[in-house]
């Protein structure tokens, strides 16, 4: 079998093993959000950053959301790396922005955080302030899902058929999940551009 082949049989399968209940729930959480007037903030590190930051247009397109990725202002990271360190760069933009109840983080992650293994502190950091603060977590990731598995009000988790491509996988389905998630009809609230062209 060609590695091609490979890797396309290995997407059906991740596709064939989603959790439909999670990704429902996810979708309900996000509505909750909007309804009660919240603002979304979409964390991701890597390229899951550049999945944020795409994640945003749509939701806010798309979906009516008023939705922000800290990751798009790089001068203030990168300020915040270089002054107060890397753990704290989302848990002190949420505070800046005064994260309230009403907000939504979704997090988009191919560990979901792991304090013990020093792997995405800051997502770890950020999530802590949501629920410190009563804010919904909505978590796409992969693995076992992480700390964002374990504390998210709603989680999917990309599951895993190999091993040896729980990145490629994970930020891919990322992904084919928020653009379920924004065409979905509890979300979507503008027309997208090609399916309205003649």
């Amino acid at each position: 079998m060609s590695f091609t082949k490979q890797f396309l049989a290995e997407v059906q399968q991740v596709t064939t093993q989603l959790d439909e209940a999670a990704i429902e729930k996810c979708v309900e959480t996000l509505a909750a959000v909007r309804s009660r007037g919240g603002r979304l903030f979409i964390l991701g590190v890597g390229g899951s950053a550049g999945n944020a930051s795409h994640a945003v247009n749509d939701f806010r397109k798309i979906c009516g959301f008023e939705a922000y990725a800290p990751t798009d202002n790089v001068s203030e990271l990168t300020a915040r790396t270089n002054d107060e360190g890397w753990a704290t760069v989302f848990s002190e933009w949420l505070k800046g922005s005064r994260l309230k109840p009403e907000d939504g983080l979704l997090i988009f992650s191919v560990g979901g955080g792991n304090l013990e293994k020093n792997v995405s502190a800051n997502l770890v950091e950020g999530i802590r302030l949501a629920n410190s603060v009563g804010a919904s977590v909505i978590g796409v990731v992969g693995r076992d899902g992480g700390y964002t598995a374990k504390e998210a009000t709603a989680c999917v988790i990309v599951p895993t058929v190999n091993a040896a491509h729980i990145t490629p996988h994970s930020e891919a389905f990322q992904a084919v999940l928020w653009h379920l998630f924004v065409s979905h009809p509890k979300l979507k609230a503008a027309p997208t551009k090609w399916e309205n062209t003649k």
